[in-house]
């Protein structure tokens, strides 16, 4: 049913089938953590949260205490690794039994000073290392100092996050990151004199490297339908679907411009049709002046001039069409995410996890 106003659906067969397909390059035993940090890479943490906590989700991951609380209060019970804890969030994180990565020495004694207030003695959280990204993570030569402050509290994962692991040309770096990984992991469990659990592999990675699937495995943008390789496009079906309307169609005279800054002049006489969305709900103005396109009617429909915050102007002078159809600004088969960012230059991820929470969601 055509919509009547700008919408995001979220096809959950489809979310259903991306995880089956992931799981299936798993072991059985392997426990599976979803990431839906970015309210779930734009589409709706709770929705995800909860459809694949029923189809046998292990873990989940967010980035920041906030959107794990959110998942806290929505009704989700299952364990939820923050990924990038501040230093004001401890108390948060322990009311609401999340799980903190500690990635950095002034971090984990900031967490167990917090756990000596509450007079706990023991916590779950993890260790994140870095292994050759070098974004967040201890490096292998902290390990003595580390390993002399938590020997008492051994954390319950240790992990790290591979860099390039869907660029098969650049396996050579993938692999000097996983025997890092390795080489760290035998250590530390040697010096804890503990067996320490483990997960490396994101997306990519369970696609590509899958003999490294340690003790649980990580996938976010897999789930949501890409795999950063066209040959599993046919496996990996995307979820989200973002569409609109037409609210007005104009023509306008050569010499007439559209939008600010006299973003476009016609040179001749010039159909336009606006939709009602724009920058504001995530659709950047790196898609202006002719780079953007929408399906509109089975053809596209190129956009002219600068995208505003609220509004888009499309060229629609050899498309038939009126006021109130529908647009599609991508779906979940003919006109992806990925299809519509790679006209800015971008990527799915920056297009799916900025597109703003206004935007209605339907459960398809």
């Amino acid at each position: 049913m055509p919509v009547k106003e700008t919408v995001l659906e979220i096809n959950i067969k489809n979310l259903k089938e991306n995880f089956k397909f992931l799981k299936s390059k798993i072991n059985p035993t392997t426990k599976f953590m979803a990431v839906v940090k970015a309210f779930s890479y734009g589409s709706d943490s709770k929705i995800i949260s909860n459809e694949l906590k029923k189809n046998g989700v292990d873990y989940l991951a967010v980035a920041y205490v906030k959107e794990g609380v959110e998942l806290r209060n929505s009704g989700i019970d299952l364990p939820i690794l923050v990924l990038h804890p501040q230093e004001n969030d401890f108390d948060e994180i322990i009311k609401f039994s999340l799980e903190p990565s500690i990635y950095s020495f002034r971090i984990l004694n900031l967490f167990f000073s917090s756990l000596k207030k509450k007079s706990l003695s023991s916590y779950p959280y993890q260790i994140k290392f870095n292994t050759g990204l070098n974004r967040l993570g201890f490096l292998e030569k902290d390990l003595d100092g580390l390993c002399n402050l938590i020997k008492k509290n051994p954390p319950k994962y240790i992990f790290s996050h591979l860099g390039a692991s869907e660029d098969l040309s650049q396996s050579e770096y993938t692999n000097t990151q996983i025997t890092e990984f390795e080489s760290i992991s035998n250590k530390i469990e040697k010096k804890l004199e503990v067996k320490i659990k483990k997960h490396l592999l994101n997306t990519s990675g369970i696609l590509n490297y899958s003999n490294y699937q340690f003790d649980m495995v990580r996938s976010g943008i897999g789930l949501y339908g890409f795999g950063n390789d066209k040959k599993y496009k046919n496996n990996l079906r995307p979820v989200l679907s973002l569409k609109t309307v037409i609210s007005q169609i104009h023509s306008i005279n050569p010499g007439d411009s559209v939008g600010y800054n006299l973003g476009f002049t016609a040179k001749e006489i010039t159909t336009i049709a606006t939709l009602p969305i724009g920058h504001a709900d995530g659709i950047g103005r790196q898609y202006g002046n002719g780079k953007g396109e929408v399906l509109l009617n089975g053809k596209m429909a190129k956009f002219i001039g600068n995208v505003c915050m609220d509004m888009i102007m499309v060229d629609v002078t050899n498309i038939e069409c009126k006021e109130g159809d529908e647009v599609i600004i991508f779906d979940n088969s003919s006109y992806s995410a990925e299809d519509f960012a790679e006209k800015a230059n971008t990527i799915s991820y920056e297009l799916i996890s900025s597109l703003s929470r206004r935007i209605r969601r339907v459960v398809k």
